[in-house]
């Protein structure tokens, strides 16, 4: 079985991620509130890595609470463009060629430890927090759509169109590349979930599990030490935050 300690001794971008402009994007809204909503004095730490765990055996194929949620909690709308509309988490249906067996299961961005965008961005509008959450700054953002080709999950989406009706704390811009941010918002006022966790365990399914890596504690801990948990594409040895069970 492969093993699952998350590691934090490689990269710690906190300083760097408090110094990012705090320029609004629609009336009151600033992506500073979106790193650090809770108290400026008190940032990401990293003896908190935030994760979650899939259970594939739970994920039905006719359930999309967590897309819903996702779309709801972060103002996302479909403007009837399949191949271009911006989706942060999405289903898919994968079948075994060798055995048969199909899987159903959420793909979102999967913060990387080492994560490639990050790596390719340009101007540094992809960092990750020392939390391990991965965000994009949209004020630095330029669109070169980097970020987008490096990344093997096919997590993140391009933002073609006009936006409007915006949620205070999910700053979003057309031009700008964005992703999965793990709910970051609702982490910094001490929810720690997400929505579409909330969501799946609302529908009954209990098929995603959040919560912190780094505390033996977690239930998400205790499950990944009972039952293990395995990485998409673990071959990039990219040490993702979000694993996953029955695959």
């Amino acid at each position: 079985m492969k093993k699952y300690e998350i590691k934090l001794d490689r990269r710690n971008f906190l300083k760097s991620s408090t110094l990012l402009g705090i320029s609004s994007v629609a009336p009151g809204v600033f992506f500073q509130e979106l790193a650090h909503a809770r108290d400026l004095d008190k940032p990401a730490s990293s003896k908190i890595r935030w994760g979650m765990l899939i259970d594939t055996n739970q994920c039905t194929e006719d359930c999309d609470a967590c897309v819903t949620a996702c779309d709801e909690e972060h103002g996302i709308e479909d403007f009837g463009r399949p191949s271009t509309d911006t989706q942060w988490i999405r289903k898919l249906n994968l079948t075994d060629e060798f055995s048969g067996k199909s899987y159903n299961l959420p793909m979102m961005c999967q913060h990387c430890e080492n994560p490639p965008c990050v790596d390719v961005c340009p101007t540094g509008a992809s960092f990750i927090r020392a939390d391990g959450i991965v965000l994009v700054n949209p004020h630095t953002c330029i669109g070169c759509r980097y970020c987008m080709m490096a990344c093997p999950y096919k997590a993140r989406s391009f933002v073609h169109e006009n936006l409007e009706n915006q949620v205070p704390h999910s700053p979003r811009g057309k031009g700008c590349v964005e992703s999965c941010n793990l709910c970051v918002h609702k982490i910094d006022n001490g929810e720690n979930n997400t929505a579409c966790a909330e969501a799946c365990q609302k529908d009954g399914h209990q098929a995603i599990l959040f919560g912190n890596l780094n505390d033996p504690e977690s239930e998400i801990s205790k499950q990944l030490h009972k039952y293990g948990g395995k990485e998409i594409r673990s071959d990039l040895d990219l040490n993702t935050a979000v694993r996953y069970r029955g695959i």
